[in-house]
């Protein structure tokens, strides 16, 4: 698999704007889960993600695709950081029109990742 962009609030940002292509974004969560593919081998390594993850998504999910698994990594997000977004990037929303599956879960991923850097100190 490609390298992925650092993560950043430039990151972060790029994938509220629609910027970061849909694979990476995802593909950012997933490290940050704990998922890791094995190029060798050609399989996902669960070992690092926690069991309510690993249980439900032996392999990772297509958060841009699922909702289910949006609504997870949702409720994954600790209630001190639901705004993030706003207080930590002054992201206002998407307006009316814009507001579409796949805009709002791209803003789930961007507020969880928001989050990880929180909690990760980086």
């Amino acid at each position: 698999m490609a390298e992925l962009p650092a993560l950043t609030t430039d990151t972060i940002w790029a994938i509220l704007q629609d910027t970061l292509d849909d694979d990476i974004a995802n593909r950012l969560v997933w490290h940050g889960l704990g998922y890791r593919y094995s190029d060798a081998d050609k399989i996902w390594n669960t070992t690092a993600v926690a069991a309510e993850w690993r249980d439900e998504y032996p392999e990772p999910p297509n958060f841009i695709d699922s909702r289910p698994a949006t609504v997870k990594l949702t409720r994954s997000i600790p209630k001190a950081d639901k705004q993030l977004l706003k207080e930590e990037l002054g992201f206002g929303g998407y307006t009316v029109s814009e507001l579409v599956p796949r805009k709002t879960r791209r803003a789930t991923i961007a507020n969880w990742l928001l989050s990880y850097l929180k909690q990760h100190n980086q």
